[in-house]
């Protein structure tokens, strides 16, 4: 454990042990990860909407229509990438593994803009760095039990059929249920009674530019008495989110960081609140960040022995929009 992450589970027990609101950030290799009281975020330029509750008002008035480009990477370069997965994965060194990338963007909408439009459950904007807008819960804690919500499968939705094509794939059946299986083993590294409470159900996510269906699962167990004195401990030990990554996972994020060819930096880690009682929590994706005066929108999606390389790449653009109202 590095300093600073050791300093920010140290602060993140004692904050829940005395009760105190917070709101915290941790980067997909823990290297970086931030904790403020709450009442201290919207000083330090980061603001929040989750499930309704936000810290910010409404500055942008004035409509103004969404343009929008993406200039991903080449079909040739990611198919280096993915077969250099696929040699992996026949190796018996994976079996699931998120392969990302990052995509330049080229809009007329800014950092705040986005963040204030944009129609998430879970919403973020970190100074002028970088903005997301995820539909994928983390983990929530409340009453004593922690819950976990993975999400896998995606498909368009003006598909024929979508709902049947997308839960009938052989593919996306075995990729789901690879991430509920090493979520429920990583829940149980810190609760007992974990249970699959649903499996493979629908949700329907709004695009700027079309709909999407994705797939999630809700796993849950019931957390020690003590649980609100260890909050840090217990959500580093579930880092990085298995849905980001794959299974196994430490040797998948080896292979990861041998394969993709640029930063994740905060992309695919999570940021959450705590009230003073209950904590609830998000995967940073659908993620847009200011680089050089330019945007890069980080997106993927979990590769197996059956992924189809034309189908991954498609996912990958597919997953680069902005959810507007």
């Amino acid at each position: 454990m590095t300093a600073n992450l050791e300093k920010f589970v140290t602060a993140m027990n004692r904050l829940g042990e005395k009760n105190v609101p917070f709101v915290f950030i941790i980067d997909y290799e823990m290297n970086n990860p931030i904790i403020l009281p709450l009442e201290e975020a919207a000083k330090s330029g980061i603001y929040f909407s989750i499930k309704g509750q936000r810290n910010f008002t409404g500055t942008i008035t004035e409509e103004q229509l969404l343009l929008f480009t993406k200039n991903p990477i080449d079909y040739s370069s990611y198919q280096i990438a993915f077969e250099k997965v696929i040699r992996q994965i026949q190796l018996g060194n994976t079996f699931l593994l998120n392969l990302t990338f990052p995509t330049e963007i080229k809009t007329n909408w800014g950092l705040r803009r986005i963040f204030e439009k944009s129609n998430a459950p879970y919403r973020l904007l970190y100074k002028d760095q970088f903005v997301l807008f995820s539909p994928e819960s983390f983990v929530k804690i409340a009453n004593g039990s922690i819950s976990s919500y993975p999400m896998k499968g995606t498909i368009d939705a003006s598909v024929a059929n979508a709902a049947e094509v997308l839960l009938s794939d052989e593919k996306e059946k075995a990729e789901h249920a690879t991430i509920v299986d090493l979520i429920r083993n990583d829940l149980s590294m810190v609760a007992q009674k974990v249970t699959v409470r649903r499996y493979r159900y629908l949700e329907e996510v709004v695009a700027h530019d079309k709909t999407l269906l994705q797939v999630s699962s809700e796993i849950t167990g019931v957390l020690p008495e003590d649980h609100q004195s260890n909050l840090g401990t217990i959500l580093t030990k579930l880092l990085p989110a298995g849905s980001i990554c794959g299974a196994p996972k430490t040797s998948t994020l080896k292979i990861i960081k041998e394969t993709e060819d640029y930063h994740r930096g905060y992309y695919t880690g999570v940021f959450g609140i705590f009230d003073g009682e209950n904590l609830d929590s998000a995967v940073m994706i659908r993620y847009i960040e200011q680089s050089e005066g330019k945007f890069f929108y980080k997106s993927g999606g979990g590769i197996t022995y059956h992924s189809d390389p034309e189908k991954e790449y498609r996912e990958l653009i597919d997953k680069v929009y902005v959810p507007t109202y």
